[in-house]
């Protein structure tokens, strides 16, 4: 009791819990040892009463969330997507990327403020939660991934407890780098390469450049994060938000910092500056994102993001019936017997689209068309609405089971080492049998591949400023936005009459010049003489 009471003395004296006003390798009660996360946590909570509390409000714990404008209940618990599917009956493996322990089934206690994990966002490195252990980390020496010959350390537990900080790229990206089942996977323009990127790579985070963790730009308050692409803001007509201020706006976006008119008026020239580059440009936000000009392509930092995956061929074996993979000339996997085939992409230009801020998904019982593309998600919004900007999007593209009968989407059963999981027994039928169980869906024991298509905010990446798109990107014929509607846009759209008065008026100004030149020259000598 009075190691506790010292140490909570301690606590207090130190204040907020700062790296710099905090030293937590001498507080005994983080000596150790500890044989789990949980009596980590039950330590941190001594002094941080109110944390557990807090992270178990957030969408990071609860992943769960009720969009009040559809309707949907969305959040990673519920959601399916293109490229794993989804965690249904995969929690222990898929749930390494959960800021929580023992999340292995749906017997999960989401009330326990001990299955909080502090360390998964607060350590400065040597801790990794390993796919398949439900959200812990190896606590002894183990081979994984399994039967590879390669071995993971046990984590000290007292030596990342005494050396937290604040979130980092590293941290947060720990789980969001590697989305969908690998580096670069997922977003497109969150990958691996951006732990130390240069500023040519993101101009916020490069190390040469802002430096900016990515809590810079989420901020965060009682652990709630700012920005979600479950509720996504798509315009923001506003100023820049001074320090400190207090507004129902999201803290995330562009405009939050630059304003809404981050242009300089009058460079250029131009009749009062009414006419400059920089007038021009900002009258562009009432129509752009600001990441469609200033990210003007994404996977740009070495990792290759996937841009198609078939499952329709996962559980294809070799001559011998063993699973193999197939890799490109650099290496990268394009073909595993566990997943089936992909398609990766390298500095890839965005498509571009129209944007409200409202996404609508394609949730497990929903039924589907299978003649016709599936939409995993659709994104809302038209020219001219006062909250619609075009975006840059990863458009990407898959096949994935559904249930001929049904006409839903199915859930497969893949990570979880077992006789009914696919990439262990390659048997498609067991998978989608327990998959769906564990989900709650009927299946009739048919089913098929239907082609899917998900769409994907781009806006990290943010290129230095000379290397912003120019003009001729957009206006022209075959230009970026080509197949953008709506809009006129000058250099990509004609019209004939318009052009017509155009160049008319182009004329008219031309023998007014010429007019006025010759009117001088004729009566240069009459001005002599005055």
């Amino acid at each position: 009791m009075k190691r506790l009471y010292a140490f909570l003395l301690a606590c207090l004296a130190a204040g907020p819990l700062y790296a710099a006003t905090a030293d937590h390798t001498k507080f005994k009660e983080l000596q150790g040892p500890f044989q789990t996360g949980e009596e980590v946590t039950q330590t941190c909570l001594k002094c941080h009463t109110e944390a557990a509390k807090q992270v178990m409000a957030t969408r990071h714990w609860t992943w769960d969330y009720v969009n009040p404008a559809s309707g949907q209940r969305l959040g990673k618990k519920t959601m399916l997507n293109s490229f794993c599917i989804a965690d249904r009956s995969n929690e222990a493996f898929c749930n390494a990327c959960h800021a929580g322990y023992g999340w292995k089934d749906e017997t999960f206690d989401f009330s326990s403020e001990k299955n909080v994990d502090c360390l998964a966002c607060h350590n400065t490195g040597q801790y990794a939660k390993i796919p398949g252990l439900a959200g812990h980390p190896a606590y002894q020496r183990m081979e994984y991934p399994p039967h590879s010959g390669k071995f993971v350390e046990a984590v000290d537990l007292p030596k990342v407890a005494q050396h937290i900080g604040k979130t980092s790229r590293a941290t947060c990206g720990a789980c969001h780098f590697y989305g969908g089942g690998g580096d670069g996977v997922k977003h497109g323009d969150l990958d691996s390469s951006l732990k130390q990127p240069g500023r040519k790579l993101d101009v916020h985070m490069g190390v040469d450049g802002g430096n900016f963790a990515c809590a810079t730009c989420h901020k965060t308050e009682s652990h709630k994060i700012a920005g979600s692409r479950v509720a996504p803001t798509a315009s923001d007509p506003h100023g820049a938000l001074l320090r400190g201020q207090k507004t129902g706006r999201n803290p995330a976006t562009c405009q939050a910092c630059h304003g809404d008119q981050p242009h300089k008026p009058g460079l250029g020239g131009g009749l009062m500056g009414t006419l400059s580059k920089g007038d021009r440009l900002n009258a562009h936000t009432r129509t752009l994102a600001c990441q469609t000009c200033h990210i003007p392509a994404f996977a740009r930092g070495g990792v290759p993001t996937k841009m198609f995956w078939d499952w329709s061929t996962a559980g294809t074996l070799d001559a011998n019936g063993r699973p193999f993979q197939k890799k490109d000339e650099h290496g990268h996997v394009i073909f595993d017997s566990k997943k089936g085939d992909f398609r990766l992409g390298e500095n890839v230009k965005p498509d571009y689209v129209w944007f409200d801020g409202r996404v609508d998904y394609t949730l497990k019982s929903d039924r589907i068309d299978p003649t016709r593309v599936v939409r995993m998600n659709t994104f809302h919004g038209n020219a001219g609405e006062p909250n619609a900007r075009i975006w840059p999007v990863k458009r990407f593209q898959g096949k994935q089971p559904y249930d001929l009968e049904y006409l839903t989407l199915l859930i497969p059963h893949t990570a979880t080492p077992d006789d009914t999981a696919l990439w262990y027994n390659f048997d498609w039928t067991k998978a989608l049998t327990v998959g769906a169980a564990a989900a709650g869906q009927p299946f009739s024991g048919k089913f098929g591949f239907a082609e899917t298509e998900m769409l994907w905010p781009i806006t990290h990446m943010v290129a230095p400023k000379d290397q912003a798109l120019g003009c001729a990107e957009c206006h022209s014929r075959d230009g970026r936005l080509k197949e953008v509607a709506g809009v006129y846009l000058p250099g990509r759209d004609h019209d004939m009459w318009l052009d017509r008065a155009g160049f008319g008026l182009a004329g008219l100004a031309l023998l007014g010049v010429l007019g006025h030149g010759g009117l001088r020259f004729l009566t240069r000598n009459r001005r002599k003489e005055h």
